[in-house]
């Protein structure tokens, strides 16, 4: 039987909204090791070693951060050399990695997303002991440590111009999800788009998935998924079709018109320029925003549910760095990649990543680093109790993890589901047929 994972979230962040404060900023400068100074044993000096890695690029933000850490990682130890595989096409990054693997060049160093998938599938080993202690809580899949986790599960809520509220009338936040539909009638009628989706990148489209589903179906059932497996739960239950009804009439009334066309990384632009009054989505776009427009004002909030209760993606999840298992035949990539990880959550090195993401620490060793009025909120949401965690559909591990398959052709099957009109019941109808054909499946092989 799953274990329930805890809905609320543990001490790690409490102290977190402490020792990240505004003024925290220079204390990284304060660490008196150099990033990967305290390394121990490593590779040998005068031995030259090479490793492949890949990481997601969702997010410009991110993909920066990581070339910044691999650029300081390789100049500081001139023996090891960083090939980069990072994903570059439009493809789902699971599709990417599976092509990588088909070819023959499934990195050796990987951020893992998926570790259910590439686990099973015999492609990556267990994160080695020696680096478990760098980390407060890690995640486990039946029963075994994957993952360096990368940063924290960070929230998702509304980055929202303050001018464009202004403008419209709003002067309170909203205390409802009902509050918030009034919201979104009066940036309509103040002729601005009210929501900006990035809906040409399919991951995307996870993000108000998942909002929905927290809120309707993961809050009350964190198990919902397993018995969805199990066939004795249905996407046509009353939760799940309430859920998908809320997206489809946020889609329809509110969503700008060019959402199917629109990338990611257009949206931060399209905020600023005052085209779209909001956008959905995590503090790692906090940065692009203010790059995108120093001067342009934002705040940022989650969305409460129709019964004023706020539940936000926040669980721990089975994600990040891990090693592949052809590489660890080969003990010497096998110690550069542990140096690698090692510099990487260097606090040294990883303030300075994390402010560049607005990620959340995942390390056992304090991290300070500044935080603008936006990522307070975010600490503050993390911080609360009274804030229900969760995770997104596919995010779940355990029992409670979907068919990897599913996530994108449901992202995709609700896209049609706006643009046709369709009648949710029958559409989640499909949806079922599809999930069932998914475990089948994957139990065949």
């Amino acid at each position: 039987m799953a274990k329930k994972p805890l809905l609320k979230f543990t001490s790690l962040v409490m102290a977190l909204s402490l020792v990240l404060t505004a003024c925290g900023g220079n204390n990284a400068a304060d660490h008196t090791e150099e990033p990967g100074s305290n390394t121990g044993t490593g590779t040998d000096a005068a031995k030259e070693v090479s490793f492949t890695i890949a990481y997601a690029t969702g997010d410009p933000a991110t993909k920066q951060a990581i070339e910044t850490t691999i650029d300081a990682f390789t100049e500081k130890n001139p023996n090891i050399k960083i090939v980069n595989y990072s994903e570059t096409t439009s493809a789902a990054y699971l599709d990417w990695l599976k092509t990588k693997d088909a070819v023959g060049q499934f990195p050796d160093l990987v951020e893992m997303r998926d570790t259910k998938v590439f686990a099973d599938a015999g492609k990556i080993v267990e994160l080695p002991e020696d680096l478990r202690g760098l980390f407060k809580t890690l995640p486990e899949y039946d029963g075994k440590v994957y993952n360096a986790p990368i940063a924290g599960t960070a929230p998702q809520g509304i980055i929202y111009s303050k001018k464009a509220y202004a403008d419209a009338g709003i002067t309170e936040l909203p205390k409802t999800y009902d509050e918030f539909l009034a919201i979104q009638e009066k940036l309509a009628a103040s002729g601005i788009s009210p929501i900006v989706v990035g809906g040409k990148d399919i991951f995307h489209m996870g993000f108000w998935t998942n909002f929905f589903f927290e809120n309707e179906v993961y809050a009350a059932d964190p198990d919902w998924n397993s018995k969805r497996t199990a066939k004795t739960a249905s996407f046509t239950d009353a939760g799940m079709v309430k859920a998908v009804t809320d997206y489809k009439e946020l889609f329809t009334k509110y969503v700008d018109k060019g959402w199917l066309s629109t990338a990611d990384n257009q949206t931060a632009s399209i905020l600023v320029s005052g085209k779209a009054a909001q956008l959905f989505s995590g503090p790692w776009m906090f940065g692009q925003i203010a790059e995108a427009d120093p001067s342009f004002e934002f705040g940022f909030y989650a969305i409460p549910n129709r019964e004023g209760k706020t539940v936000i993606n926040g669980l721990p999840s089975l994600s990040g760095w891990s090693l592949s298992a052809e590489a660890a035949k080969d003990a010497d990539k096998v110690a550069a990649m542990k140096e690698f990880i090692k510099f990487f959550f260097d606090p040294a090195q990883y303030g300075p990543y994390l402010a560049t993401v607005n990620g959340i620490p995942t390390t056992s060793a304090e991290v300070t680093y500044e935080t603008g009025e936006q990522m307070k909120e975010v600490l503050r949401l993390m911080s609360d109790d009274t804030v229900v965690k969760s995770l997104g559909l596919a995010n779940w591990y355990g029992e409670n993890a979907i068919p990897p398959q599913f996530r994108n052709w449901f992202y995709k099957l609700l896209q049609e589901l706006v643009l046709k009109n369709g009648d949710v019941t029958e559409y989640m109808k499909q949806a079922d047929t599809e999930y069932d054909n998914n475990v089948k499946a994957n139990a065949q092989q």
